[in-house]
């Protein structure tokens, strides 16, 4: 390849189109998909646990290369629903698989084929349009021969279910081996296009994007019908209460709700302020149950408008 990787400045035509998309990982609970994140984007983005069902907002890690840039979408894992919280992820998980531009499919390499992974790949198979890529994860916990019975394995699963895999491509995310070789093999299956995410990190505090993510969900709950996306939370400060005695250490959290109308701030509040209440009370909780640590949450709606269609307001709400 040699010069052909070196960045060319944007007045020349570099020699490949630049390609922008999404991608989303998918798998049984455990089937390593946020490590993987965290393998591909270089650092701590989703939250990982042995735990099932920890990731239950789509964070999303962004992989900048100089030609593309690969959005990941970490979608809780699918899996038969028995509550209603289970149907909601699985609808939210199925909205998400169709507007990705791929899917990868984790199977971890030290366990056979179970009937949670053909529920899913049998979900997989009525997503027609989506290229799917089967990522053999934990590679490094098997030998060779194991290895490749597996890959014979997911072959012959697709097969079975009438579709064929873009790629299978065996991954460690722990010893980092592959990991690159599979963002190579992303990257041609996304659409041609220029970045739609700044350069350089989403952000320095992963944790401020994953409370602003909870916040909005909880203020989204119940009222999703009349406010679909016209809610962005900006995380404007968090900072350690002083004068805390060591043991009992409080976290102050300011964020602002920034909606795009006047008339969506009474939707938000809620008659005498009581569902910006409950809003707060609800996220605290979970940011709590994150943080680990107890938390002072300070929420303030702002009309910001029309920031769905304005870039500059976009770029100051992180989008």
């Amino acid at each position: 390849m040699g010069a052909m990787s070196v960045r060319t400045p944007s007045s020349e035509p570099s020699t490949a189109p630049h390609r922008a998309g999404f991608a989303c990982f998918v798998g049984r609970p455990n089937a390593g998909k946020s490590t993987l994140t965290n393998a591909l984007v270089g650092r701590k983005v989703a939250i990982t646990a042995d735990q099932p069902q920890t990731t239950r907002h789509t964070v999303r890690g962004i992989v900048h290369r100089p030609d593309a840039q690969l959005i990941l979408v970490d979608t809780p894992g699918l899996h038969k629903p028995r509550t209603l919280l289970g149907e909601r992820l699985n609808d939210v998980v199925r909205a998400t698989w169709a507007e990705v531009d791929v899917i990868g499919f984790c199977l971890p390499a030290n366990e056979k084929i179970g009937p949670g992974d053909r529920f899913i790949a049998k979900e997989l198979a009525g997503i027609r349009k989506t290229p799917k890529v089967a990522v053999v994860t934990k590679t490094d916990l098997v030998d060779s021969k194991t290895l490749a019975e597996r890959l014979i394995a997911i072959d012959q699963l697709g097969k079975e279910l009438g579709f064929e895999w873009a790629e299978i491509v065996p991954v460690s995310a722990v010893s980092g081996k592959q990991v690159d070789l599979l963002a190579d093999l992303l990257v041609p299956l996304l659409p041609e296009g220029p970045h739609l995410y700044p350069d350089g990190e989403l952000t320095d505090e992963p944790e401020q994007v994953m409370i602003a993510e909870l916040i909005r969900e909880a203020a989204l709950e119940g009222v999703r019908d009349e406010l679909p996306h016209s809610i962005a939370v900006v995380v404007e400060e968090m900072l350690p209460r002083p004068d805390r005695p060591a043991d009992r250490p409080l976290l102050d959290i300011h964020a602002y709700l920034y909606i795009e109308r006047p008339s969506q701030k009474g939707i938000v509040i809620g008659p005498k302020g009581k569902r910006l209440k409950d809003v707060g009370i609800k996220s605290r909780k979970q940011i709590e149950a994150l943080l680990g640590t107890p938390v002072f949450l300070d929420l303030h709606v702002k009309v910001a408008k029309d920031w769905q269609r304005d870039p500059k307001q976009l770029r100051k709400l992180g989008f």
